[in-house]
C-alpha cells in the first residue's frame, strides 16, 4: 500500500510469533483481576508446571498461569523474572522466596501470606533463559498497559521501547485503538513508528521518520542516528537517500530541542545551587552587615541545623514526611539559641575588633565540631528524604526536575520573603536597620543596641540552622558539613554587598548558575577557581559589592 504524502501510514499487520500470540491473548481480555485473591486449584496447578528444568515446558506453564486470570499472576511473573521463585523439592510446590541471611523467607503465591523461613537446600530456584525473560517482560508490560493509572501505562510503553521486538509491536498495535490517554497513545505511536523504520517499504520508513521528527525519546534519537551514520564499510543501514535526508533534518530538530532543554536543566541546577548558597549566606549577611562580626562558626550553626533534622527523625520514625517540617522551627530555635549564647558569651566583648572576632569564632567552630563528634561520632548520619521530596518531575523526555532541589528553591524564596517582612514590618527589623545605619544615633534614641546585637546574631544563626535542614536533604550530614559552605557564604555576601539581602539573593543565584554552567567544561575544582578569580577582579572594581550598604555606617 502506497503511503499518502504527509501522513503516517496505517498500522501494518505483523504476524506475531508463538510468544506474541500468548501476549495477544493476554491483551484481548485475559487481564481481568478479581478483587480478592482466592485459592484457585487451577492456579496452583499452573504454578506447579513451572517446577521443571525444561524451558519449553516453563514457557507453556507461564501461558497457563496467565490464562488462569488470578489476582496474583503479575506478582508471580515478576518474581520469576527477578529470580525470586522457588519450588520445594519434596512436593514441587512453588513459593516466592527472598534470601535473608543464610535462610530463605517464603511467601505463598496464592494468598501472598508469609510461609515461614527455611533452609535453601530444601528448595530449588526456578531459572529463566533469555527467551523466557523476553516472554515475561512482554507479559508484565501487557499487565501494566491494562492498569487504571495512565502513568503506569506510560512507563510500561517507555520500558517496551528500550527493547522493541515483534511481540512488543503486536502488543502496541493491539493497544493503540483502545488507549484512552493521549500521552500514552502518542508514546504507542512513537513505538510503532520506530518499528516502521525496519519496514521494507521506503515510503513507510519515510513517513515514520517524519512522525518521529519532534520526539525527544532517547530511543528515537539513537535510531535516527543509526540511520545517518555510515558503517565501517562506508555504507548506510538505510539504503534510501530520501529517508536518510529526512532523518538528518529530524535529528537536527531533535538536537536543537535537546540542547534547549539541557540548558534549562543546567540553569535549574544552578538555581538550586544558588538557593543553597543564599540560604547559607543570608544569616551571615545579617550578622556581618549589622554587627561587623566575621563569624567563622556560621558553617557549624548550619551543621547544628542538619543534626537537628537527624534527631527529629529519630524521635519521629513513623512520620518521616512531617519530621522535616517539624525540624525547621526546632533547628531555628537550637541554632538561634547557640548563636545568642556565642554573642553574649564571646562576641560582645570583641566589637570593633573584626580580626579578633574571626579568631574567636573560629575557635568556637572547632569546639562545636568536636562536640558533635563526641555526641554523634565522626561518621556521617543518615537523614531520610521524605516521600513527598523523592523522585523527579518529568517535564518531558529530555527534561526532569528533582523534587528535593525544587523544594529547596521554593524554601529559599519563603525564607527570604519572611526575613524581608521581619526586617521591614516589625519593631525588631526597624531597630536592626537603625543600628546598621548608625549605632550611636540609635543608642541615643533609646534603642538597646546590646540586645539588638544579641537578637540579630540569634536571627542570623537561626537562619543558618534552617539552611542546615535544607542541606540535610542534599548532602551528607557530618561534623565537617559547615566547612564546605563557609567560604562560599562569605563570597556571596561580599559579592552581593555587605548587609544587603537583595544583594545576597542576586549574588548567590548568580554564583550558583555561573558555577553550574562552567562545571561541564572546566570541572568542579577549576570552575570554583574561575569563579573566585572573577570575583576578585569584580571586587577590585566595586569594593562594596553589587549593592553597597547605604547610611553613615557605610561611610565609616
Amino acid at each position: 500500500m502506497q503511503a499518502v504524502p504527509g501522513t503516517r501510514p496505517g498500522p501494518r499487520f505483523v504476524p506475531p510469533s508463538g510468544l506474541g500470540w500468548l501476549v495477544l491473548v493476554l491483551m484481548m481480555g485475559m487481564l481481568w483481576r478479581p478483587a480478592a485473591a482466592a485459592e484457585t486449584p487451577s492456579f496452583e496447578q499452573a504454578l506447579s508446571g513451572l517446577a521443571t528444568s525444561n524451558f519449553k515446558e516453563k514457557e507453556r506453564a507461564v501461558g497457563d498461569v496467565i490464562a488462569v486470570r488470578h489476582a496474583n499472576t503479575r506478582v508471580v511473573l515478576n518474581a520469576l523474572l527477578e529470580g525470586n521463585l522457588y519450588y520445594r523439592k519434596s512436593d514441587r510446590r512453588v513459593f516466592i522466596g527472598t534470601a535473608q541471611d543464610a535462610n530463605l523467607q517464603l511467601q505463598d503465591p496464592v494468598t501472598l501470606s508469609p510461609a515461614g523461613t527455611t533452609e535453601p537446600s530444601e528448595y530449588s530456584k526456578i531459572t529463566t533463559n533469555n527467551q523466557l525473560r523476553k516472554t515475561l517482560k512482554s507479559a508484565l508490560a501487557s499487565f501494566d498497559l491494562a492498569d487504571a493509572d495512565p502513568q503506569v501505562r506510560l512507563a510500561a510503553v517507555s520500558e517496551m521501547l528500550r527493547s522493541l521486538d515483534a511481540d512488543g509491536v503486536s502488543i502496541l498495535r493491539a493497544r493503540e485503538g483502545t488507549e484512552p490517554d493521549e500521552a500514552v497513545r502518542e508514546a504507542i505511536r512513537t513505538g510503532l513508528a520506530i518499528a516502521d523504520l525496519d519496514g521494507e517499504d521506503a515510503a513507510i520508513r519515510l513517513a515514520a521518520v517524519e512522525h518521529l521528527k519532534g520526539s525527544l525519546n532517547p530511543e528515537v534519537f539513537n535510531r535516527l542516528t543509526a540511520i545517518v551514520t555510515p558503517t565501517d564499510a562506508g555504507s548506510y543501514a538505510e539504503p534510501d537517500e530520501k529517508v536518510r535526508s529526512a532523518a538528518r533534518v529530524a535529528l537536527a530538530s531533535i538536537e536543537r530541542w535537546r540542547s534547549l532543554f539541557g540548558t534549562l536543566e543546567t540553569l535549574f541546577f544552578g538555581m538550586s545551587l544558588g538557593s543553597v548558597l543564599v540560604l547559607s549566606a543570608i544569616g551571615l549577611a545579617i550578622t556581618f552587615g549589622v554587627m561587623g562580626v566575621i563569624n567563622m562558626a556560621h558553617g557549624e550553626l548550619m551543621m547544628l541545623g542538619a543534626y537537628t533534622t537527624y534527631v527529629v527523625q529519630l524521635l519521629m520514625p513513623q512520620h518521616i514526611g512531617a519530621s522535616v517540617l517539624v525540624a525547621i522551627p526546632v533547628a531555628f530555635v537550637v541554632a538561634g539559641g547557640v548563636g545568642v549564647a556565642i554573642e553574649r558569651g564571646i562576641v560582645r566583648f570583641l566589637y570593633g575588633r573584626p580580626l579578633e572576632t574571626l579568631l574567636a569564632t573560629f575557635g568556637v567552630s572547632l569546639v562545636l565540631q568536636q562536640l558533635v563528634r563526641d555526641i554523634f561520632t565522626a561518621n556521617n548520619r543518615p537523614v531520610e528524604t521524605p516521600q513527598w521530596m523523592a523522585g523527579s518531575l518529568q517535564v518531558n523526555e529530555a527534561l526532569s526536575i528533582t523534587y528535593n532541589r525544587l523544594y529547596v528553591v521554593l524554601f529559599m524564596v519563603i525564607v527570604f520573603v519572611i526575613l524581608q517582612l521581619v526586617l521591614k514590618r516589625t519593631s525588631l527589623g526597624l531597630k536592626v536597620r537603625a543600628v546598621a545605619q548608625n549605632r550611636a544615633m540609635a543608642k541615643s534614641m533609646g534603642v538597646r543596641t546590646e540586645w539588638v546585637d544579641a537578637l540579630t546574631f540569634g536571627l542570623g544563626s537561626g537562619i543558618a540552622g534552617v539552611a542546615g535542614v535544607a542541606l540535610s536533604q542534599l548532602t551528607n550530614v557530618g561534623p565537617n558539613l559547615g566547612q564546605s559552605y563557609i567560604i562560599d557564604s562569605f563570597m556571596v555576601v561580599v559579592f552581593g554587598g555587605v548587609g544587603n539581602l537583595w544583594g545576597t539573593l542576586i549574588g548567590g543565584m548568580s554564583l550558583g548558575v555561573v558555577n553550574q554552567v562552567l562545571e561541564p567544561y572546566a570541572g568542579a575544582v577549576l570552575a570554583k577557581i574561575l569563579v573566585l578569580i572573577a570575583l576578585i577582579l569584580f571586587i577590585q572594581r566595586r569594593p562594596r559589592g553589587l549593592f553597597p550598604q547605604k547610611g553613615r555606617a557605610a561611610e565609616g
